[in-house]
């Protein structure tokens, strides 16, 4: 008789073993290539700083809120279709904080948040609760950069006290009080237009009024946009924040800042989806290309991906055979919303989105008729109608003529958006 011993080793744990190294592996890869080996709270005025002067609080707010966010740490995101949140520090270089935004004008808006804190670490010998990234703020001051800006982007900054009676900040529709109202930062230039401003009336924060058609940013602010004829319509607009604890975590604390914050990147993107970009580059918290890191960042990480996954299923092949072939799903899904999503879709890859601006005009002057109370009225009626209610630099037959006439996409876009904006208001 012959006596078979047991395995040694469970042929089971031994795979699970296998795997288990093999995907922690992948991921120690990965997390190597993107820089993520170490934590970037570091008391900085960034958005991964959890300090007082940090603003880690406004980009979990708008993750929450549903924005796509990313924290970037590469200087390719700076050419990215997004608006981007810079937060430079109070030693940086002018010329190259002008060249980025200067480069960004017809990429996506672009939003900054000046520094005013100098902060340092809390002492080792206080008796106080101390977390990694917590500071201590000492003086405030200037942004030793801001003397060297040029052209539109000089800056008049004062640092203040407010004496005055509450409300320390007004803006969008909203009030309330500042942290730190015995050093306020304020801005006052020729190019700058108030969207948030202090109880003395100074600009906390504006945006540039550089020759670009901004109605999102104008209807904010209670200013008329301009001629779109005369205006760069292709040009994003600048939102400069003077007032730190506006936006940081000092700021969060407060519920209305929380809300001024919110409508303040909302007016920033200019009423457009677009994804929140944080730039961490400037404040020193920089990703070193390699193959490495090209492999785990788009569009290489597709490749990766697929690389990955091929060779899973190989070996899963060389196993047993995949079971049976499923149904192919139908090209084109029933439904109304499907159909018009194809429809839009052939739109665009066709590229006769200039062909929806007589149909969609059309459908506006009835709404607005609609909502004047006169469904058959003369153009002229509708435009007396239109600033009777509203003081308007264009009437609404003026606006459809604009709608009707734009070709370019960034045409039609703001053509479009400035009838909702007219149709919202006549709404109220």
């Amino acid at each position: 008789m012959t006596n078979h011993s047991a395995a040694t080793f469970n042929p089971k744990v031994v795979l699970a073993l296998v795997l288990f190294g093999a995907l922690a592996f992948l991921a120690a890869l990965y997390f190597i290539g993107s820089g993520q080996t170490g934590n970037d709270n570091d008391g900085g005025g960034h958005a991964a700083g959890k300090g007082l002067n940090g603003y880690a609080a406004l980009a979990q707010m708008l993750q929450q809120d549903g924005y796509e966010v990313n924290l970037s740490r590469s200087p390719a995101a700076l050419d990215d279709k997004s608006l981007l949140i810079l937060t430079p520090p109070v030693s940086f270089d002018a010329k190259h904080l002008q060249e980025v935004v200067s480069k960004r004008r017809y990429i996506g808006p672009t939003l900054i948040v000046l520094p005013k804190w100098y902060v340092t670490k809390i002492p080792s010998d206080w008796n106080v609760e101390k977390r990694k990234g917590w500071v201590v703020l000492g003086g405030a001051g200037f942004p030793f950069w801001a003397k060297d800006l040029r052209g539109n982007f000089k800056l008049d900054l004062s640092l203040d006290k407010l004496t005055g009676p509450p409300p320390d900040w007004t803006g969008l529709g909203l009030s309330g009080a500042l942290p730190a109202r015995t050093k306020v930062m304020s801005l006052s230039a020729g190019s700058i237009v108030t969207l948030v401003h202090d109880s003395r009336g100074q600009t906390l924060a504006g945006y540039l009024d550089d020759g670009g058609y901004y109605p999102v940013l104008a209807d904010a602010a209670g200013v008329p946009a301009g001629n779109a004829k005369k205006l760069d319509t292709d040009l994003w607009g600048v939102t400069i924040v003077a007032e730190p604890d506006l936006l940081n975590n000092y700021g969060m604390a407060d519920k209305n800042r929380a809300r001024l914050a919110r409508r303040l990147i909302q007016t920033a993107c200019e009423d457009e989806d677009l994804p929140i970009t944080f730039d961490l580059t400037q404040n020193g918290i920089g990703q070193t290309k390699n193959l490495l890191t090209l492999a785990v960042t788009p569009p290489f990480l597709a490749a990766t991906l697929c690389l990955i996954l091929a060779m899973f299923l190989a070996g899963w092949r060389a196993f047993r055979r995949f079971g049976p072939a499923a149904a192919e799903d139908r090209a084109i899904a029933f439904g109304k919303q499907q159909l018009i999503a194809n429809s839009a879709q052939l739109i665009q890859r066709t590229r006769r989105l200039h062909l929806l601006a007589g149909p969609y005009a059309d459908m506006m002057h009835h709404r607005i008729a609609a909502l004047l109370g006169l469904p058959h009225g003369s153009d002229q009626q509708l435009d007396a109608l239109v600033q009777r209610r509203l003081t308007v630099e264009a009437g609404l037959s003026q606006q459809i003529s604009q709608l009707r006439t734009a070709r370019s996409r960034k045409e039609l876009l703001r053509a479009a958006a400035a009838l909702r904006i007219l149709e919202r208001k006549l709404a109220r």
